[in-house]
């Protein structure tokens, strides 16, 4: 959410796809009260666009999951492909869409995760953190070596810290995978965050000069950068 606000501050038009299937929460955190979500797509009961809500405060466009919906974590072929290809036209409206993915290497996140051109894995110090990015990196590269993968060290207590977290999962990258996936950004952790979640507002908007906040604009100029 606030990496998609900090892009749209630049001037970009900014689309948010909430492809957390099953644990979908991006509407929840925003306030959102979605008359259709991509249930209602998947159901085949209107379009992907149609889907698309405007989120005024953001400056973003989003498109909803449907929490608690577990049977579509697992979703068929057919489905998956029909909803990259209609997340793909979709696009090009946007100078930048981002898709915000679960954790983990299950069918949904493998193919979505293929329809980008680049995958940022988010990791905390956390051992099973560094080891589910690891995996995911693992599978993305065996799957396509020419993937753009880059990483994002989350929730750490300073830059060292993060710069730490990336060094050990760099190590297994370079030691198992021969690759070297970049470092993106760190982001600090900040008491500011879980408050602005139960406010269900944007870090950016209630505490837009908060560590993680500004963390957070330094790694969407740096997107916005590349893509320029």
């Amino acid at each position: 959410i606030n990496l998609a606000q900090a892009i749209a501050k630049m001037g970009k038009q900014v689309l948010l796809f909430d492809g957390d299937l099953g644990l979908a929460n991006l509407d929840i955190q925003l306030g959102l009260m979605a008359k259709n979500d991509l249930g209602s797509v998947l159901a085949g009961r209107v379009t992907l666009n149609q889907a698309v809500m405007s989120y005024p405060p953001g400056g973003f466009d989003i498109i909803a999951g449907r929490s608690g919906s577990g049977s579509f974590s697992n979703l068929g072929i057919s489905q998956l492909s029909n909803l990259s290809t209609e997340l793909s036209t979709l696009s090009q409206k946007y100078d930048t869409v981002i898709i915000d993915l679960g954790a983990g290497v299950d069918n949904t996140v493998r193919r979505l995760v293929h329809t980008a051109n680049k995958v940022i894995v988010i990791i905390t110090d956390e051992p099973t953190s560094l080891t589910d990015g690891y995996a995911l990196i693992k599978l993305t590269h065996s799957e396509n070596s020419k993937a753009n993968i880059q990483v994002v060290t989350n929730i750490v207590s300073s830059t060292k810290s993060g710069e730490r977290t990336y060094g050990t999962l760099l190590k297994a990258c370079q030691g198992f995978l021969k690759i070297t996936p970049p470092l993106l950004g760190i982001i600090r952790q900040d008491p500011k965050v879980p408050d602005s979640i139960r406010a269900q507002a944007t870090l950016l908007t209630r505490h837009p000069n908060s560590n993680a906040a500004q963390d957070i604009e330094t790694i969407a100029k740096v997107i916005s950068t590349a893509h320029n």
